[in-house]
């Protein structure tokens, strides 16, 4: 049986493309197709050094790892023009657009689907916002452009034969957004690489994109009212300048950081602060490996990945709103607890490579099944 796997982008190796790498360890005969490839060749072991076919976009001019997404609008006819229809199964490992790559009748299209386009949903307000695109000409133009994205979002989805959510959470955004009840099977974490530390120092990390969605802000601003707490702040982005100005001394910027470092500060942390709604976010997963605890927006794929105070072996706080204040009674009440790290370990565990595999192939197997295409 031959095998197609599409993806969005590859840009380097983080969560994204740790699936690539556990479905192409799961079905490591199929060839890869993809709107872009940009990882450094350092770090693509996970593809097997497999050719990569691109689409139009890796060529346009000034497109890159930074700059690339500014061509989010030809992104819906570049993943249409990838030809994958000699293929019998096609898997696609979804954050927008890989799920819209087009498949015959006698073809199984098989989605891994990380959300709906956010900016273009429910995410549409906070974009325009942040953009300052929410008024004028352009403003016009980007909400027609997003009324389109919203309209091929919706068709692409029902060009899938079975659609798998990689949450409870992201599974009810697609049940209301496409009218689909897809399967959940949780993305995995490489555990090996996120060694369990037991002894931890004093301070409190958190690891983020330095975007407005994020919510740093919100953690920033807490400990600016915590003087006697230190906060460790890894990640760059467009925030960045601004919340070096926001901290205060018990708060360290440290900007970009290679992974052995923050590894480092993620195994050492007394606790890890994460304050932004996602629909999964494997950081959180990777810091309970190392056995630390974690505070956190009780929204989203994290109420699914960390274990409260109301179990027996709880992994983490979560807080309700996403401001300072809220923040603070959090870290509070997390300094009034002894979690203890085994416990995040194991919660950890949950979400190995191995299951994951198990549980992805058993699905695939199951629905090849059913159309009598396996031999």
């Amino acid at each position: 049986m031959s095998v197609a796997i599409v993806c969005d982008w590859l840009i380097t190796y983080t969560g994204y493309e740790r699936v690539i790498e556990q479905v192409l360890t799961a079905y490591p005969e199929a060839d890869v197709f993809a709107l872009v490839n940009y990882v450094p060749k350092k770090q693509r072991d996970f593809l097997m050094n497999k050719k990569i076919t691109t689409t139009f976009i890796q060529d346009l001019p000034t497109s890159d790892a930074t700059g690339f997404k500014k061509f989010l609008p030809l992104m819906p006819l570049a993943i249409e023009q990838l030809d994958v229809t000699s293929y019998d199964l096609v898997i696609s490992v979804s954050q927008g657009f890989a799920k819209g790559v087009i498949t015959g009748p006698n073809q199984m299209h098989i989605s891994y689907v990380y959300s709906p386009l956010r900016r273009a949903w429910d995410f549409q307000f906070q974009y325009l916002r942040e953009t300052d695109n929410n008024s004028g000409i352009s403003g016009w133009i980007t909400k027609l452009g997003l009324n389109y994205l919203r309209q091929w979002d919706y068709r692409s989805a029902h060009n899938v034969d079975f659609m798998v959510a990689s949450s409870y959470f992201s599974a009810r955004r697609m049940k209301k957004i496409y009218g689909i009840e897809p399967a959940v099977i949780y993305p995995s974490v490489n555990l090996d690489n996120y060694g369990f530390w037991a002894d931890k120092e004093d301070f409190y990390l958190t690891v983020s994109n330095l975007v407005p969605f994020k919510h740093v802000r919100a953690i920033v601003e807490a400990f600016t009212q915590m003087p006697d707490r230190k906060l460790i702040v890894i990640g760059d982005g467009p925030e960045l300048k601004s919340l070096k100005k926001l901290a205060t001394e018990n708060i360290t910027m440290m900007g970009k950081q290679p992974f052995t470092v923050t590894r480092e500060k993620m195994q050492k942390a007394k606790a890890f602060i994460y304050a932004a709604e996602e629909d999964r976010d494997l950081t959180l997963v990777e810091v309970q490996a190392c056995g630390t605890p974690v505070i956190v927006y009780g929204r989203g794929g994290a109420a699914e990945t960390i274990k409260g105070l109301d179990t027996d072996m709880p992994s983490g706080v979560f807080f309700k709103n996403q401001t300072p204040n809220s923040i603070i009674s959090a870290v509070d009440t997390f300094e009034e607890q002894e979690i203890n790290p085994s416990f995040c370990r194991q919660n950890a565990e949950r979400f190995s490579g191995d299951t994951f595999r198990d549980e992805f192939v058993g699905f695939i197997n199951s629905k090849l099944d059913e159309y009598d295409m396996l031999d």
